[in-house]
């Protein structure tokens, strides 16, 4: 059995790491194909894309719907249960801008590359 002192640490256990929170933010605001993830996420590898995807699949966070189309695309959504944690991560994203905008006002050199439409 898997014990946790608070409720953060499973929330971080399932969506925390470089990749997750930015996947579920995009995917929050509309940026659902793999493809699309890819652009806005250069960084990324397409495998670690996958793994990562695959995760949030196995843990309810995410569909995933293949449509037989030509060419063939996949997209991710939420899930009914994941809904409740994308208002979450929209929030934190707008505060992270708030946040980097308090940090310019205090003189540091940092910056937004690509702002979420929130």
């Amino acid at each position: 059995m898997k014990k946790y002192h608070i409720g953060i640490e499973a929330s971080f256990d399932t969506i925390a790491g470089k990749w997750k929170p930015l996947i579920l933010c995009y995917i929050g605001v509309g940026v659902n194909r793999n493809g699309d993830l890819m652009r806005h996420i250069p960084e990324i590898s397409q495998k670690v894309l996958t793994e990562q995807l695959k995760q949030l699949v196995a843990d309810d966070i995410l569909t995933r719907t293949v449509y037989e189309t030509k060419p063939l695309h996949v997209e991710y959504a939420f899930t009914p249960y994941g809904e409740s944690l994308k208002h979450i991560l929209l929030e934190l994203c707008a505060w992270g801008e708030k946040h980097v905008a308090h940090q310019q006002a205090a003189g540091a050199q940092v910056e937004i590359e690509e702002g979420l439409p929130l």
